[in-house]
């Protein structure tokens, strides 16, 4: 189960966010100040310049917008790391998750999206309605590297001072949890395998995330 666009654009996940707030689980960061974060971001773009919007865990397999285009892309000074607790969606106050976030350092590969200008404002406020429902996240604009050149482009990178950053984590306290938290929008190793997937699907060859697939499905079996 993957979140929806519905469940966005209705109302269903910030229903869910504000009942785990209310419970103690999640900080949520308000609609004027996800608003204020969006449009700040847009106001860095070059002015004329198309927008792109840079997925590199489930927004390579389940973007929930409307766009132009989908094309391969790469982005230097940063790399998919399984460094931000969840407690909700993919893992339980009980049996904690993990999702990827953008760590400074090395690079990474994943998809472009080019949103239409016409529609920007509805479908990216769908994104930080997504992406910026806590301060987990920092946007930022980066050059990202496509087979037709390079344009800027949206990311989002983790927030170092986020109570739920990881931070480096042991290699058996990430396949532990990754193998096997669970929530009510799924597994946490489905979201693993999910990326793996389409890494293979850009072309990326056998690599960290790779190795650690193979390690959470040992890990299951056991």
């Amino acid at each position: 189960m993957n979140v929806s666009r519905e469940d966005i654009v209705d109302g269903v996940m910030e229903a869910r966010i504000l009942e785990a707030e209310k419970n103690g689980l999640f900080k949520r960061m308000t609609m004027e100040d996800r608003d204020k974060s969006r449009n700040d971001t847009l106001a860095k773009l070059p002015v004329g310049s198309d927008i792109w919007l840079f997925g590199y865990g489930s927004l390579m397999w389940n973007p929930t917008i409307e766009y132009e285009a989908r094309i391969p892309a790469r982005i230097y000074g940063y790399h998919r790391q399984f460094c931000l607790w969840t407690w909700m969606g993919r893992g339980t106050p009980e049996q904690p998750g993990l999702m990827l976030a953008l760590q400074a350092g090395g690079s990474c590969d994943g998809f472009a999206y080019k949103v239409s200008r016409q529609l920007a404002e509805e479908e990216l406020k769908i994104v930080w309605n997504r992406e910026m429902i806590s301060n987990a996240y920092v946007p930022r604009i980066v050059s990202l590297h496509t087979a037709d050149g390079n344009v800027p482009g949206i990311v989002f990178v983790i927030n170092r001072q986020h109570e739920r950053y990881a931070g480096k984590l042991e290699p058996e306290n990430m396949i532990d949890a990754l193998a096997h938290a669970e929530g009510p929008i799924g597994r946490c190793c489905d979201y693993l395998f999910s990326t793996v997937e389409h890494m293979d699907e850009l072309g990326i060859g056998d690599g960290a995330m790779h190795d650690l697939a193979r390690r959470v499905r040992t890990r299951q079996a056991e």
